[in-house]
């Protein structure tokens, strides 16, 4: 195995794969070698040439940012000697890059087709609290019900949450407005709306929300307005049991399905190894009419023109320009720093600044076209590569994900996380270590890209796994029995 990368021919500096000590020799080419002058720790990165102080260390092809002081060949490159080169609001200029857009054979899942022309890789019975005081109500019914799943029925579970009262603008939206997109997730073949009564989000105001529903799939129970809220609520799940087990498994074309891709914990393998493999992955689906979703906006800054410019038209790069200048706006307007990132594990993992963790970030999108930029809680509609506004936190974005209508989310991390979303979440290891060390956490190993397996076919077994997965394969999260969500929270608690 190779002990270090580069990962693009303009680069001036390397990547280190595994612990380089001080005198280490690194041959980059027949005219370019290095010797380390000092340990340059596995993921992070040394200088492959002498960089003046203010100018620009290049990876991924671009710069991430400029020396903070004269850095030597062969010194290690940290936030000790490198700081971000990013401004605040920028201008913008679409730049279309040619982009020839592939199709490939269809692929076919075991999944579940919805009367409504929807289709599911779960048939779960779901229990959606609308405010947070109902939240073990909730899961007391789960806890009963569960006695009585039969058939193609999974499992009946509740995302519990704080939210749906004492809560002002645009927060009482967001609460409203993701509740609603999970109640019409097609991977829940049943969901009852659990209300108190008396909340700001009662089920009442949130009807309108939902919008039409089929009284057979979803149910509503207001627990001041019953004598026996549990044992009603259960009675109601028994019902939905009943309808979702009439559902059974069928062939459905890949060009259903739709993912997720998020990354946490990120480290100096993210954007070497899972992040472009996801990549590949997205374009393997998007070829066969497939679509994915990425999101995290923060962590597009710096990166953001590389999304810009494949944009499929130039109404497309407009609205992913408002998605990035929204975010540092909402930064802005509370007063704090918009690159307060990466974060203690980030840089423990060898990412330096804010560029450096949203170029690694932004591989997760692969090649292709733009097809859709989405507002917070909007739906996918489109097929193909879609933009969603959402912050980096990973329960935030992730049930934003599975709210604008991902099946399945797809996380990449290197330091480890055993959170789950309202979906199925695959994690995906940058490296074998976490791999190896967490494997009751870890459901795909990447790291195997910088040991003996190429891109192409480590690629093509994660779109094998994502295929196995949505027919029906539980994810270690689901396996543990985590069930989380989070709602973007920005303003006043009354």
């Amino acid at each position: 195995m190779q002990s270090f990368l580069r990962i693009n021919d303009n680069d001036n500096v390397v990547v280190a794969i595994e612990t380089l000590g001080p005198g280490t020799v690194v041959r980059v080419s027949d005219d370019l070698t290095v010797t380390a002058q000092e340990e340059i720790p596995a993921g992070h990165k040394m200088a492959l040439a002498d960089i003046p102080e203010g100018s620009p260390v290049i990876k991924y092809g671009f710069r991430i940012g400029n020396a903070k002081q004269d850095i030597k060949a062969g010194q290690w490159i940290h936030t000790h000697n490198i700081k971000t080169a990013l401004g605040d609001l920028l201008e913008y200029t679409y730049e279309p890059v040619p982009y020839e857009e592939k199709t490939t054979e269809d692929v076919t899942f075991m999944g579940f087709n919805r009367p409504d022309g929807k289709v599911g890789v779960r048939n779960e019975i779901w229990v959606v609290p609308t405010v947070g005081c109902v939240n073990d109500i909730a899961k007391l019914i789960v806890k009963k019900a569960n006695e009585y799943v039969k058939g193609s029925v999974d499992e009946v579970i509740t995302f519990t949450h704080p939210y749906g009262c004492s809560q002002m603008g645009d927060d009482q939206e967001h609460t409203r407005t993701i509740l609603a997109d999970l109640i019409n997730h097609p991977n829940a073949g049943g969901v009852l709306v659990l209300g108190l009564g008396c909340e700001n989000s009662n089920i009442d105001v949130l009807k309108p929300y939902i919008g039409e529903v089929d009284p057979n799939r979803v149910k509503f129970l207001v627990c001041q307005e019953s004598d026996d809220e549990i044992a009603d609520g259960v009675e109601l799940c028994r019902e939905l049991i009943d309808y979702a087990a009439g559902f059974e498994r069928e062939p459905i074309s890949v060009s259903k399905l739709v993912v997720g891709m998020k990354c946490g914990g990120s480290d100096g393998f993210s954007g070497i190894t899972a992040n472009p493999c996801v990549g590949r992955f997205s374009d393997i689906l998007v070829s066969k009419g497939g679509t994915t979703i990425l999101t995290e906006v923060p962590e597009m800054f710096g990166a953001e023109t590389i999304l810009m410019n494949r944009c499929a038209n130039e109404e497309l790069f407009h609205k992913t320009v408002d998605l990035i200048n929204d975010f540092k706006n909402y930064f802005k307007s509370h007063n704090q720093t918009i690159y307060e990132n990466p974060s203690p594990g980030n840089k423990k993992g060898g990412i330096s600044t804010l560029e450096d963790k949203s170029l690694g970030c932004t591989q997760k999108s692969g090649s292709s076209l733009v097809k859709g930029v989405l507002s917070y809680g909007e739906r996918v509609s489109t097929p193909g590569l879609n933009l969603l506004s959402a912050p980096g936190n990973d329960l935030v974005a992730s049930t934003a994900l599975a709210a604008s209508g991902a099946h399945i989310v797809l996380f990449t991390t290197g330091r480890g996380t055993p959170f789950a979303s309202p979906v199925p979440t695959v994690k995906i290891s940058t490296n074998s270590r976490l791999a190896g060390k967490k494997s009751n956490w870890i459901d795909f190993n990447a790291g195997v890209l910088v040991e003996d397996q190429t891109m192409a076919d480590t690629a093509q077994k994660l779109f094998d796994y994502v295929v196995a997965v949505a027919s029906g394969e539980k994810v270690c999260s689901e396996q543990n029995g985590f069930h989380d969500m989070a709602i973007f929270k920005q303003g006043v608690t009354l």
